[in-house]
């Protein structure tokens, strides 16, 4: 079973900047994600994929929105990765969701492609 854990939500002023990190926990000795993944949600919003990582070849995805202003990147350890977020906007408030294991011919935006999720993390920008 693989267990996800996200963390470094909190409330901070547009124009600020915050870091989530998400651990992966796996009782399979050597289990490594090929893909994770960040996706968020606000009240009365649909799920939205924000930034994605391919972990073996370190080739990054995101979304427009956060384009310039986001960077997805492996963790000190293997199994972790880190979503900066700079210069932020109220719109960019939800709660933020790690996941991994994208399936095979899976889109890295699409949150129905991917095997695993974490409980989230709360992001709120203020203007």
């Amino acid at each position: 079973q693989v267990q996800l854990a996200e963390s470094g939500g909190g409330s901070v002023q547009a124009g600020g900047s915050l870091r989530l990190s998400c651990v992966t926990s796996a009782a399979m000795y050597g289990y490594r994600a090929s893909y994770m993944g960040w996706f968020r949600q606000a009240p009365g919003k649909e799920r939205e994929g924000v930034a994605a990582l391919f972990t073996f070849g370190g080739i990054t995805y995101y979304a427009d929105s956060v384009k310039g202003r986001s960077r997805i990147s492996q963790g000190n350890a293997v199994n972790t990765v880190d979503l900066q977020m700079n210069s932020l906007k109220p719109e960019d408030s939800g709660m933020y969701y790690c996941a991994a294991d994208l399936r095979q011919g899976g889109r890295w935006y699409d949150g129905d492609d991917y095997k695993y999720w974490g409980q989230g993390t709360q992001v709120t920008v203020s203007s």
